[in-house]
């Protein structure tokens, strides 16, 4: 009897040991980063060592797509695996929005949450700013941060002019603690919250969402990276985000939790480009931040995960935004969300198992639910609609926008992703078939997601602007 007791308690004890710990998630989020503003991504003037040394340890993708090329729609779509446009959000929030993320709809932090994980946000939400849209009210159990845009105050350039915007203020949970009339401290203390967040879990796995609200305009930086980088302010800031995620990992070697957890790093959208030198890089993509060609939307792509992911993994197929929830519960053994979703894990590409991209069709909206454009494999299909643009000027040095013109694009255009990266040539007259392929599946897709242009809508079932999910 004793010896059967002991052979049992010896199989339950080996069996605890053998019960590997979930990875533990931190998901990395600047607003406005450029493609070119890393120097593993090509940047000569900003020095980020730490960043350049994470891709070099893990997956750099070279043609990840952020969902849409603006603040909360891109958000939307990160933490719940969906094109925003089915879950009803669009554009980017501002102060008293009606609308925010619907209650309804299951995020990474509520998935990771049935997993036992603790769960924390610091930064920027931008997904409705009303009490009931509240981080804490969508699975984390902590918040830190701006509701909205860091631009979104009284000190805006057009304050008076375009915009009537109330104090900015800094939260925590669900309390304003602080009226922001300057932000040169919110990069080190977000950091602060983050790894305060990492060591007091560190026994227990844990997600950290870390949506820094630089380097949208307007900048700030700490002084011990003033003048600092060739790039001019904007570097600075980059340089501090760098540090910033030095800090993280150097934390993570501390307390021996590095191998075992998944870091992402990517941005919202491309760079505001009306800002000039207060913008980022598109490194050499066709425009920016508010429209769908490639420079709004793609983005550096980075994770480190050193149980599962290879040294200098490069990889060239398309992903998207609404991809990462999807791939951070296959890694964590996450159930996916009861209503369906439109991202596919990247475990596959990650892992090396596979070269194929998830989707063979990736959809690119803006505005209220404006279909723009379609990549089909490497064609890229733009439909007629209209776009801003700087059409070759330059934005100014000094923190303020100069205005757009509006571009239209009357016809169908094709462009040759592969041969054209930077979309230069419309070859749509020399393959008319495929152009005919592909507004078939533009037109297939605006039946489910919806089209404002063509006045194909979406099943709008509530006032807040959720979407019938099928």
């Amino acid at each position: 009897m004793i010896k059967y007791i002991l052979t049992l308690f010896l199989a339950v004890s080996l069996a605890a040991c053998n019960t590997e710990r979930p990875p533990n998630v931190i998901f990395i989020l600047t607003d406005d980063q450029g493609y070119g503003d890393l120097g593993s991504y090509g940047a000569t003037d900003i020095a980020t060592p730490h960043l350049d040394q994470l891709a070099a340890n893990g997956a750099r993708f070279t043609s990840y797509y952020a969902t849409q090329p603006v603040c909360s729609a891109s958000r939307a779509s990160i933490l719940t695996g969906c094109y925003p446009d089915r879950i009803g959000i669009h554009n980017a929030l501002g102060p008293g929005a009606k609308v925010g993320l619907h209650p309804d709809e299951e995020t990474l932090a509520e998935l990771l949450k049935q997993k036992g994980y603790a769960t924390g946000i610091f930064g920027k939400w931008h997904l409705g700013d009303a009490p009931k849209f509240n981080p804490l009210k969508h699975g984390f159990d902590e918040y830190y941060g701006i509701l909205y845009s860091n631009d979104m105050w009284p000190k805006h350039p057009q304050q008076g002019t375009v915009f009537n915007f109330p104090d900015i203020q800094l939260y925590e949970n669900e309390t304003p603690i602080r009226t922001l009339e300057d932000q040169t401290f919110l990069t080190g203390a977000l950091t602060d919250k983050a790894i305060d967040f990492i060591q007091r879990h560190k026994e227990e796995p844990f997600f950290v969402y870390l949506p820094h609200p630089q380097p949208h305009v307007p900048l700030f930086v700490a002084d011990a990276y003033k003048n600092t980088q060739q790039r001019g302010l904007y570097g600075d800031v980059i340089h501090e985000i760098d540090a910033s995620v030095g800090r993280i990992v150097n934390t993570l070697k501390e307390e021996g939790l590095d191998e075992n957890t998944i870091i992402v790093f990517t941005s919202d959208n491309g760079p505001w480009l009306s800002y000039g030198g207060h913008a980022g890089s598109t490194g050499g993509f066709r425009e920016g931040k508010g429209t769908n060609w490639e420079g709004g939307h793609r983005v550096p792509g980075i994770v480190h995960f050193p149980k599962k992911i290879n040294p200098n993994t490069v990889i060239d197929s398309p992903a998207m935004g609404m991809d990462w929830l999807p791939t951070i519960a296959e890694f964590t053994g996450a159930a996916l969300p009861k209503k369906k979703i439109d991202g596919a894990s990247l475990v596959p590409l990650l892992t090396r198992q596979t070269t194929a991209a998830p989707h063979e069709n990736f959809f690119f909206f803006y505005r209220t639910n404006e279909l723009h454009a379609v990549r089909h494999n490497n064609w890229k299909l733009y439909v007629p609609h209209t776009y801003r643009s700087l059409n070759g000027r330059q934005g100014t040095n000094d923190g303020f926008p100069v205005p757009y013109d509006m571009n239209t694009i009357a016809e169908n255009a094709l462009f040759n992703l592969e041969t054209d990266p930077q979309e230069t040539t419309d070859v749509a007259a020399q393959h008319p078939k495929i152009v005919a392929k592909i507004a078939a599946i533009a037109d297939s897709v605006r039946t489910v997601l919806g089209d404002r242009l063509t006045g194909v809508k979406g099943k709008e079932v509530r006032p807040v602007g959720h979407v019938t999910r099928e």
